[in-house]
């Protein structure tokens, strides 16, 4: 497809979007409605798409309005490209700018279409990051690089690059955590690499590796995911030491993979519902990544950041809550809960364990670190709790 053709195939995702459709929904109705289209082509509608929803505020400034069209104008001037060029009206290209269109549009003014935050977010932002704030939403509206994690059990970091390179997969190992390769080239090979299918290499975020880096568990401890999605956090651990790893969620389904994303990994995870937690336990560390506004995230999910509302971030403060407090009820004396979050929010991160510590006598907070979004890793916050008579000053 030339580019105008890609251009009017965003517009039309991004009409839909606009009407409520999912963006991945829109984006893979699209790609069967157009068989036309290579993978190649695909992916750039893809790109065109999620970059102006990273950037839906600032684009509608520039574009002059708040329709695909507008949205698409405005992301060509941000890029410093002459919208007329993908405008043509030949071929598949969409028709050419009306002197309105061509007239219209502006540079961001107000710090929400600066920013590309909601209004309403602004301030919590700030209050959270301080200094960094503009930094932080700036690196938002870019791209979100693709990572791996080493699997320890299956090799070291220069077995996996070279492994991965024999395949056209080209890394640079990152200094954001020992177990990190930062994908340069070839990510779409990624999934059928032998590298990927026999475990030496994960997709993991850079801050999540790290922030499984420090969480010290002696071996032979029990290790329950409480809230464990796909289990990353789990698989992560368990690449660095040996202990008896269980994982549950409150949405069984997200465990559908686990086993086989186990079993591939050289380890072995018991899968647990709601019932079987307390025969299993007590459990010697208790990781809870809890559900968040994902605001670290933002680069790889930026519809988020537009569904999320400030009623909807007080029902997610009040369903963390719930989850620390169930989870340390399993907690065995000594143990150590792990809190985590892929939020850049105050009120998600050190506002929940200070209130969880307050409310719960006997505890302490051992170790807290955030991670910010960069250029290796997603906006990331963990903290260690234990209780207050098992915890030796560091």
């Amino acid at each position: 497809m030339r580019p105008g053709a890609l251009v009017a195939a965003a517009i039309a995702v991004l009409d839909e979007i606009g009407g409520g459709v999912p963006a991945e929904k829109a984006l893979t109705g699209w790609a069967r409605r157009s068989r036309f289209a290579g993978s190649g082509d695909r992916a750039a509608v893809r790109d065109h798409v999620y970059q102006v929803l990273r950037c839906r505020r600032s684009c509608a400034c520039l574009g002059g309005g708040e329709d695909g069209r507008a949205l698409m104008i405005g992301l060509l001037r941000a890029a410093g490209e002459d919208p007329q060029a993908f405008f043509t009206g030949q071929g598949h290209a969409p028709p050419p700018l009306s002197a309105a269109e061509h007239d219209a549009g502006a540079p961001p003014v107000t710090d929400g279409d600066r920013m590309d935050l909601p209004d309403w977010l602004i301030e919590p932002f700030r209050a959270s990051l301080g200094k960094d704030a503009q930094a932080q939403a700036e690196a938002l509206r870019g791209r979100a690089p693709v990572m791996l994690r080493v699997n320890l059990r299956r090799g070291n970091t220069r077995h996996a690059r070279t492994a991965l390179a024999e395949e056209g997969i080209l890394t640079d190992a990152h200094p954001v955590a020992e177990t990190a390769l930062k994908v340069t080239s070839g990510a779409r090979r990624l999934a059928n690499s032998r590298a990927f299918r026999e475990g030496l290499v994960e997709l993991q975020d850079g801050s999540g590796q790290a922030a499984m880096e420090i969480v010290g568990v002696p071996s032979g401890a029990r290790v329950l995911d409480y809230c464990a999605g796909g289990g990353g956090k789990t698989l992560a651990l368990g690449a660095r030491l040996d202990a008896d790893f269980f994982a549950h969620d409150a949405n069984p389904r997200r465990l559908t993979d686990i086993p086989a994303r186990a079993a591939r990994a050289g380890l072995n995870v018991k899968v647990l519902a709601q019932h079987e937690l307390s025969a299993h336990g007590p459990y010697d560390a208790v990781i809870c990544d809890v559900p968040c506004s994902g605001s670290g995230t933002w680069r790889r999910t930026p519809e988020a950041k537009w569904r999320l509302s400030a009623e909807g971030l007080a029902r997610l403060l009040v369903t963390q809550d719930d989850i620390l407090d169930a989870a340390w009820r399993l907690l065995a004396p000594g143990g150590v809960l792990v809190y985590a979050t892929c939020s850049l929010l105050e009120d998600e991160n050190e506002a929940r364990v200070g209130a969880f510590l307050q409310r719960t006598p006997g505890t302490r907070r051992v170790l807290q670190r955030r991670w910010p979004v960069s250029d290796g890793g997603d906006g990331f916050f963990v903290a260690l709790v234990q209780d207050d008579s098992t915890v030796t000053q560091p």
